[in-house]
């Protein structure tokens, strides 16, 4: 019988990892949401939009990462 062979490990630090950065990048896009559906102050709103479009290409490059 041969054993399994073992699971090769990445170089990459895990808080770089695929999983933690989606999350991180869904957060983003959330958060900008929400700055665009609040009524209370114009910066955040003024924002809102540039903050969800970083959210979403941070969400494109970090889906090449390993897992």
């Amino acid at each position: 019988m041969t054993a399994a062979p073992a699971k090769r490990r990445s170089a990459w630090p895990s808080i770089l990892r695929r999983g933690p950065m989606e999350n991180l990048a869904t957060a983003v896009i959330g958060i900008g949401f929400l700055m665009l559906f609040q009524p209370f102050a114009l910066a955040l709103y003024t924002w809102s939009f540039v903050t969800m479009l970083f959210g979403t290409l941070m969400f494109i490059v970090v889906s090449k990462f390993p897992e």
